[in-house]
């Protein structure tokens, strides 16, 4: 295997390793604090822009491989349909490997490539969930403060009812008081006036007796 499909290889593993990082179940405080580092951090990001240069490569490395591996095949069933039939064991021999590295370095490429694809989705996928889920959190505390504060104001309302209520019973309390008031100073009023006239006609009834 050559380098550049040996590093081909090796980013290969990187990124699986990486995807089973992603997918395992980590706790959220650690998660969080994982994704804000990858996705803040100055070096991650000048990493990330090398990954993707690299990337470039290997998607030149996988079009070369794809014209190999048809080309190798198209001389395989050209030589086959030539009547020849590879009588040489060696010259069949070559064939057979030249296809087999041909579609290896394919199927390298192409999953390397393919497997970039998928952390990079699976990345922003848990990064968005990352930020829903503090959403969430920040949106559950201010319903919390938000339904306190709604009690709260709830009991002071019915403190404010019970209070005009009983304001309300006490003004009619003291209506009824004045009226009885009323009522009794006029009562004493008339009771005045009619003893006074009750006096008067004794008092004049009397003095005629004594004349």
């Amino acid at each position: 295997m050559t380098i550049y499909y040996s590093l081909t290889f090796m980013l290969l593993a990187a990124e699986m390793v990486t995807f089973c990082l992603l997918v395992s179940p980590i706790p959220y405080t650690i998660r969080r604090k994982l994704f804000r580092f990858l996705s803040e951090s100055p070096t991650v990001a000048k990493v990330a822009y090398a990954l993707k240069i690299s990337f470039i490569f290997v998607g030149i490395l996988f079009v070369d491989a794809v014209q190999r591996m048809f080309r190798v095949t198209a001389e395989s069933e050209m030589v086959k349909s030539g009547g020849q039939g590879m009588q040489d064991v060696r010259t069949e021999t070559n064939f057979a490997a030249r296809k087999f590295y041909a579609q290896r370095n394919t199927y390298l490429t192409g999953f390397c490539l393919f497997l970039s694809l998928v952390l990079t989705r699976t990345f922003y996928i848990l990064l968005d969930l990352i930020h829903t889920q503090e959403q969430y959190a920040k949106l559950k505390k201010e319903t919390a403060s938000n339904s306190r504060e709604t009690l709260a104001s709830g009991d002071q309302t019915k403190k404010v009812e019970e209070l005009q209520k009983k304001l309300a019973a006490s003004e009619a309390q003291q209506r009824d008081f004045d009226t009885l008031k009323k009522q009794a100073s006029q009562q004493a009023a008339e009771f005045d006036r009619l003893a006074s006239k009750y006096n008067e006609a004794t008092g004049a009834s009397s003095n005629k007796k004594s004349d």
